[in-house]
């Protein structure tokens, strides 16, 4: 067998790179830069981690809005099978024949970049390479096992290894210290966090341009029978049709959002006691409120539907800051940041909360910034409201959104979804109470104000990306600001 890596030139793959990546990164889902023209490409690291037939290359580019992607690239020799799976992976051949792809889709180098943060290495374990591979003090991470990609739609990249572990490689980067890292290795500290606890690494040594940068973290792998976004969205189908019991014949899904709300307190309270906490001044509180009305102006200038709301939200937003300098306390902490059904799983004895790296759309530095609790009840909040919204558009056949009809049927059903809805945030908010949370349903005009903002946030996400399910930010918007 050829060992391709010994005819590797990493300036010669960084031309080919330069030259193949602009039309095959717009077919990517994780690349959000999807404009008529193809990007430009500038490869700023690219290292052989793994040689041999086929070789692991990792790469980071950046592309003309000075956006930077790591890239896991497999090469193989011109003649070399390519496995199965990577026939929408293929990137195409390099100027000496030799065939690149998306690394993801291949079990054996997956395998290989596990091997290799179990072991450890990298410049500061004696090598001379950028990239290193650091593990957990004792931390069990496994061997010889292949990785197989997740299907599911992510701005990142999640490789499982079998029940032991599962491997997120960043895609879009941002140098300096990654939030979700810090927070993680936190949990971990506070120990008994329904979390899961951090396996290993990979980074850049401080000699990257821009320096040290986050490329990927390894966790333990939660054993779970689903996301909490599907099994409320079933619950949901399931009362709206009128068959809770049948489902869940226990309580329905408000039991289960009391124990999301009882872990999201755990995890806030291991967040405060390990990390930072600080007390709101008069001062800060003016600038919470800046910010919040600074993001609904922007939001505004983009999407049209809010522009008969930004009054009454503006007033959402200062009676939070009158609240608070009328001597309410209202303290911030690190946050989960991101926090919906779609990041808990249901383990065998509760909710485990995942993906603490915040709202894609905040800059880095914002998401590492001190925020309310608050603002994390008040995401799952919405996000009970978006999975009754999806349940009712399923049970009637509509796109998310979709007006549903106003006769009898349609109105009855709707009737049961909101009912859901308000019962599982009922739960979510005494579970989260129950174990020593503050209680949110005693916080009702800085709940509002939070959870304004996240219907202002959900606007323009939808706006730009499901034109279709803008409708059920607005409506909350609507619920929000009318008294």
């Amino acid at each position: 067998m050829t060992l391709i890596s010994e005819e590797l030139d990493s300036d010669e793959l960084a031309e080919d790179l330069r030259r193949l990546l602009p039309a095959w990164l717009g077919t990517r889902r994780w690349f959000a830069d999807k404009g008529d023209r193809a990007p430009t490409v500038e490869p700023l690291l690219v290292e052989v981690v793994a040689p041999g037939d086929p070789a692991l290359v990792l790469a980071v580019v950046r592309t003309g809005h000075e956006e930077r992607y790591q890239l896991l690239i497999g090469v193989r020799g011109p003649a070399s099978p390519l496995p199965d799976e990577s026939a929408a992976a293929r990137i195409g051949r390099t100027a000496n024949g030799a065939q690149l792809y998306e690394a993801t889709v291949d079990p054996e180098l997956t395998g290989r970049l596990l091997d290799l943060l179990a072991e450890g290495g990298g410049a500061e374990s004696g090598g001379s390479g950028t990239v290193q591979f650091h593990r957990i003090p004792g931390a069990e991470v496994p061997q010889g096992l292949p990785g197989v990609l997740s299907t599911a739609e992510q701005s990142n990249s999640s490789i499982a290894y079998g029940s032991r572990a599962m491997l997120k490689v960043l895609r879009l980067l941002v140098p300096g210290p990654n939030p979700e890292l810090e927070m993680l290795a936190a949990l971990e500290r506070a120990g008994d966090v329904p979390s899961a606890a951090p396996l290993a690494w990979i980074q850049t040594s401080p000699d990257m341009p821009g320096g040290e940068t986050t490329l990927g973290i390894l966790q333990e792998f939660v054993p779970n029978r689903g996301d909490g976004w599907n099994i409320a969205v079933e619950e949901a189908r399931a009362c709206i049709l009128g068959e809770c019991e049948s489902v869940a014949p226990i309580g329905g899904f408000a039991v289960e959002a009391a124990g999301l709300g009882r872990a999201t307190a755990q995890v806030h309270a291991a967040l405060e006691s390990r990390l930072a906490r600080q007390e709101l001044t008069g001062e800060d509180v003016d600038e919470l409120v800046d910010l919040l009305t600074g993001r609904l102006e922007a939001a505004a200038a983009q999407v049209p539907e809010l522009r008969p709301h930004q009054r009454a939200l503006r007033g959402a937003y200062r009676d939070l800051g009158d609240v608070v300098r009328r001597g309410h306390p209202l303290h911030t902490q690190r946050i989960h940041g991101d926090l919906h059904l779609g990041q808990v799983l249901r383990a065998k004895d509760g909710w485990v909360l995942i993906d603490f790296e915040g709202e894609p759309g905040r800059p880095q530095a914002e998401r590492r910034h001190l925020q309310p609790a608050l603002r994390d009840v008040a995401a799952m909040l919405r996000s009970f409201d978006y999975a009754a919204h999806h349940a009712l558009a399923g049970v009637l056949g509509l796109a998310p959104g979709e007006q549903s009809p106003q006769d009898v049927r349609g109105t009855r059903l709707a009737r049961r979804a909101s009912a859901w809805a308000v019962h599982s945030r009922r739960g979510f908010c005494a579970g989260y109470r129950a174990a020593g949370g503050t209680d949110p349903t005693g916080e009702p005009v800085l709940l509002r104000a939070f959870e304004a903002d996240k219907a202002v946030y959900e606007a323009l996400y939808e706006a730009h990306n499901r034109p279709g399910w803008l409708p059920i930010p607005l409506a909350a918007v609507r619920r929000l600001t009318t008294r």
